[in-house]
């Protein structure tokens, strides 16, 4: 099901209310930083580190993923974690109490360009479990998209959100951003914005991704047949967990890591270890550090 998305409509975005930065600003950050030691610095660098998988069951509810538009990775790789995601929120049947199964709908937005670039999405190639729970929305403009993809997080009918924007449009800024996360923070509905041929600009996404294609394995009974969907992605943002790189593949419809993404290593055998050095700054200048 397709739905077309008034100019009009994007008015209503200006109705949202965005939270003023608590008083005292960033003298108040500072304080309070200063007031940890450093036993409370390492254990907050230790939670830090915490490597990204699959199956996590506190994936954040807005993400953004760039990629380009020529090999459709940023949409197939939205949907991998779209579903990896509902599969841990409906417990994989582990809860004799919960849902048999979340037939709630999915909701995907594009812009005009978006469609132009790296076309509609083809009911046919879904997963079976989501071809009769689409419902696609064709927005045309950038405004217009943000719009369907705000409303569509306040819904709470809805499992999740899918949208595609192309490149950097002015109505896509941080306040834009800021919206969209409180909105799908409040209500309890993720949304996988694809940012397509698109530069990683001022963001509040909890967690932003740059992916592209990779090569599949062939299969084993048919060599010239297609493989399963492969994905290089890179995780440059999260606050929960640190960055890295991985070959992320789709298999019997669950999103696995085949091995994590090679590395420099002659680079990192070059660079001097330094560690001895390194002592908490926060609350102190460097300057004030190096005298210490």
């Amino acid at each position: 099901m397709t739905i077309s998305v008034p100019p009009r409509s994007a008015t209503a975005l200006d109705a949202f209310s965005v939270p003023s930065r608590p008083k005292g600003g960033g003298a108040g950050i500072r304080r309070s930083a200063a007031l940890l030691s450093a036993k409370d610095i390492a254990a907050l660098a230790k939670a830090r580190e915490a490597r990204w998988r699959p199956g996590l069951s506190d994936q954040p509810l807005h993400s953004e993923i760039f990629a380009h538009a020529d090999d459709a990775s940023g949409a197939g790789f939205a949907l991998a974690l779209a579903r990896d995601a509902l599969k841990v929120a409906g417990g994989q049947g582990e809860d004799p109490l919960a849902e048999v199964e979340d037939r709630r709908q999915v909701l995907w937005v594009q812009d005009r360009r978006a469609i132009q670039r790296s076309g509609r999405p083809f009911r046919a190639g879904l997963p079976p479990d989501l071809r009769d729970r689409l419902i696609h929305v064709e927005a045309k403009t950038p405004e217009d998209a943000l719009f369907a993809l705000e409303e569509g997080v306040r819904c709470r009918d809805l499992a999740c959100v899918i949208g595609e924007i192309t490149g950097n449009p002015r109505a896509l800024d941080f306040t834009a951003s800021r919206r969209l996360s409180l909105a799908a923070e409040k209500h309890g509905v993720a949304l996988w914005l694809v940012r397509l041929d698109a530069e990683a600009d001022l963001s509040s996404a909890r967690m932003r991704w740059q992916v592209e294609a990779a090569p599949s394995a062939h299969p084993r009974w048919n060599a010239e047949a297609p493989g399963v969907a492969v994905w290089k992605a890179r995780l440059f943002r999260a606050r929960a967990h640190a960055p890295g790189e991985w070959i992320l593949s789709d298999d019997d419809a669950n999103l696995h890591i085949r091995r994590s993404a090679p590395s420099n290593a002659a680079a990192n055998a070059a660079t001097p270890d330094i560690g001895h050095l390194v002592r908490p700054t926060v609350g102190r200048s460097l300057a004030a550090v190096a005298r210490a």
